[in-house]
């Protein structure tokens, strides 16, 4: 490698992590937050909230088959600036422009589950643009093992930061006394404008100052053909297990987040964001140390001896979040435990998470040696894929635990007092009040009912994952070299 190319290099690990600060804040305003904006601002009939899971589940559908499709348009796109950075800007100022408009209606009722189910398909077309795209370059970026980790770690880490920093605020600016306008309705619309101007922005980085390889510009484009996606997928066997594996794991990972921990919090704690922002910080503080030290530990020890660690980390977290509801409940004793047993538990998930998308990533090579193509955009598309069909099924789980529990006769009177703020016919310190009179009717057992779903579900996912992941995952360390040392014997 010459001074030009070290060079260049040097700039990729910068720019190319900075790039997704923003896509992670975006993502995770829109994901984790758009079902509670729903649930604190709109007052639902059963129907209704049945009517917005149907939406979000088909529609996550529809986003996990498009990502494949997406990923063979990418393949073929064939322009002066490359093949993945032209799909980088259309996507993400498209995605700005439904996301802002998606926090920022006040319609209600049926008029607004109309528009819900318009703009939540448009979120999945514009966000599978430059999603597929992005993580799609890591392939072109380097074939090297060691590189790709430390690529995959950054980009990770960064992308921890833009989650973590939207993760943090949004609770606080829009839940309890600090929120911005006095009321959630105003609060979730002027963050949603101020992350849709910042994430294009940081997707500057990665537009001007990375470079990837383009050696297939001068290739003929191949055809967008289903066929083909199913070819890739169904002939290299190391993906079909990937794909059931990290399927299992992401369902895990995202169901805390995707709401029951909020719910779980304002029900047992109090209606205040910053004691969410508290839990779900530090519960993700700890995986910046594992993804800022993720290429060294890379290199003392072996992926599947690692994850052996992690998850044993993570059962021990698990039983730390039980024990604060059985024992400690309500309060900051608990609370603490609560937050401390989801950090080790959060660790755990988030290093399987890491390991598998380089694990995906790694059956590029496989396919190539096996197959004679390496299909990066298409292998590359089923970690967004997995991502959404998980996400599709958390909301399922997520919806039925809040009606099992009855979760909506508090939400629909907290989103009326939500309202009233927002216009004026009370204050925000008469809205608190009545808010905390409202979540004080809430028993025992709907609490605890909350806490097990968010401790049982994830755990049992976890260890179906990993045990699928120790005994059917067969690119090692020492496989992948080997693999790849033929790929060049060949090409030489």
């Amino acid at each position: 490698m010459d001074n030009e190319q070290k060079k260049q290099e040097k700039k990729n690990l910068i720019f190319y992590p900075l790039g997704t600060v923003g896509r992670d804040m975006i993502y995770s305003l829109f994901t984790n937050f758009i079902l509670l904006f729903i649930l604190y601002t709109k007052q639902l009939t059963n129907a209704q909230l049945g009517a917005v899971t149907a939406i979000m589940v088909a529609a996550r559908i529809f986003d996990a088959i498009n990502d494949p499709i997406m990923g063979n348009i990418i393949e073929r796109t064939r322009t002066k600036w490359g093949k993945f950075k032209p799909w980088l800007l259309i996507g993400v100022l498209s995605t700005c422009v439904v996301v802002y408009l998606a926090f920022n209606t006040t319609l209600t009722g049926w008029s607004f589950i109309v528009f819900f189910g318009v703009i939540y398909f448009a979120y999945s077309i514009t966000y599978t643009m430059h999603d597929i795209s992005y993580w799609g370059m890591v392939a072109a970026l380097s074939s090297d093992g060691n590189m790709r980790n430390t690529y995959t770690s950054r980009a990770t880490l960064f992308a921890g930061i833009g989650g973590t920093l939207a993760s943090m605020l949004v609770p606080v600016f829009t839940t309890g006394q600090y929120a911005l306008g006095g009321n959630a309705q105003s609060a979730y619309g002027r963050i949603a404008l101020v992350i849709c101007v910042l994430t294009p922005l940081f997707m500057l980085f990665t537009l001007f100052g990375v470079k990837e390889r383009r050696d297939d510009m001068k290739t003929e484009a191949p055809k967008v053909s289903f066929k083909k996606i199913l070819n890739t997928i169904t002939k290299n066997d190391q993906l079909v297990w990937m794909i059931l594996i990290f399927l299992l794991q992401q369902i895990g990972n995202n169901f805390v987040l995707a709401g029951v921990g909020s719910t779980y919090i304002y029900f047992t704690y109090g209606y205040e964001g910053g004691l969410y922002s508290i839990f779900s910080t530090v519960g993700v503080a700890a995986t910046a140390f594992l993804m800022l030290f993720y290429p060294a530990l890379s290199r003392k020890f072996k992926r599947k001896q690692l994850m052996t660690y992690m998850v044993i980390g993570a059962l021990v977290g698990f039983a730390l979040q039980l024990l604060s509801g059985i024992a400690f409940s309500g309060n900051m004793v608990g609370f603490w435990m609560l937050t401390v047993g989801y950090m080790l538990s959060n660790l755990g998930l988030y290093s399987m998470y890491l390991i598998m998308m380089i694990s995906i990533i790694n059956t590029v090579e496989y396919n190539e040696y096996k197959n004679g193509e390496r299909d990066e955009a298409i292998i590359t598309s089923m970690r967004p894929f997995l991502t959404k069909m998980a996400s599709a099924l958390v909301v399922a789980l997520t919806s039925l635990t809040y009606i099992i529990f009855r979760v909506t006769e508090y939400t629909n009177q907290i989103s009326g007092y939500e309202q009233q703020a927002n216009i004026g016919e009370i204050t925000a310190e008469a809205k608190n009040a009545a808010i905390d009179q409202v979540l004080s009717q809430a028993t025992h057992g709907q609490s605890m009912g909350m806490l097990l779903c968010m401790v049982i579900l994830p755990m049992a996912f976890m260890m179906l994952s990993f045990v699928l992941y120790k005994k059917y995952y067969k690119l090692d360390e020492e496989e992948y070299d080997r693999i790849c040392r033929e790929i060049e014997a060949k090409k030489q």
